[in-house]
């Protein structure tokens, strides 16, 4: 049987966390007859160095973090009886930013990203499996912002290319390909660092700068 627990049980096994669950009984975006989404993201302490040792990491093709999504996730789902959606591989896209909001587990931040209840501004969503299974939701998450003291994100950016209602992406990418810029390219971006509970969500820092580099070659 499927409840909440086994699908984190799960997710930790494949270097996985379940960073959320919804009701999709009645959200056209999902397969027909699914009445649950679970929402998966990177473990903080295992994803990374999995990551590395995988055939995808390895094999010099494009888009090595997608393709082991796509597999690790997609197994697991076929395991489920489920199927496995992802947010990138379109047009069109998945409305991830909406489950993840309906979730009950994130949500904006004030600096627009989207913050999470556990992982901050260091949220990651790689997919999601949608199931068959009207299993018990979880208690929904509180948001994090709401008391947060100096709300430090809002002032972070060294060179306020991300604050409030304001991200300017070619300063942005400026700033971190000049050598002003070497922390913001080596450890992640300062303004999701500076959330407290990114601080404490322990992602490595070689994840950060992996998809920093990817940032700036975009």
């Amino acid at each position: 049987m499927i409840t909440a627990q086994t699908l984190a049980k799960g997710a930790a096994e494949r270097h996985l966390s379940v960073l959320g669950i919804l009701d999709i009984s009645d959200d056209p975006d999902t397969p027909a007859q699914s009445n649950r989404l679970a929402l998966l993201g990177p473990a903080p302490d295992s994803f990374w160095s999995a990551f590395q040792r995988s055939e995808e990491a390895r094999d010099g093709k494009a888009d090595p973090i997608d393709r082991w999504s796509r597999r690790v996730i997609g197994n697991w789902a076929c395991d489920l009886k489920g199927k496995a959606l992802f947010p990138f591989g379109g047009p069109p896209y998945r409305p991830f930013l909406r489950w993840a909001m309906e979730s009950g587990r994130a949500w904006a931040s004030p600096v627009g990203p989207l913050v999470h209840d556990h992982f901050g501004l260091m949220v990651s969503y790689r997919g999601a499996i949608a199931l068959d299974m009207p299993f018990e939701l979880p208690t929904a998450g509180v948001n994090p912002c709401t008391t947060c003291d100096g709300k430090p994100c809002l002032s972070a950016c060294p060179v306020g290319a991300l604050g409030a209602g304001n991200y300017d992406v070619s300063g942005c990418k400026s700033h971190i390909s000049s050598d002003a810029g070497a922390d913001c390219l080596s450890a992640g971006c300062l303004v999701r660092c500076a959330c407290p509970i990114s601080l404490g969500a322990g992602r490595n820092p070689a994840q950060s700068a992996y998809h920093m580099k990817l940032f700036l070659g975009a």
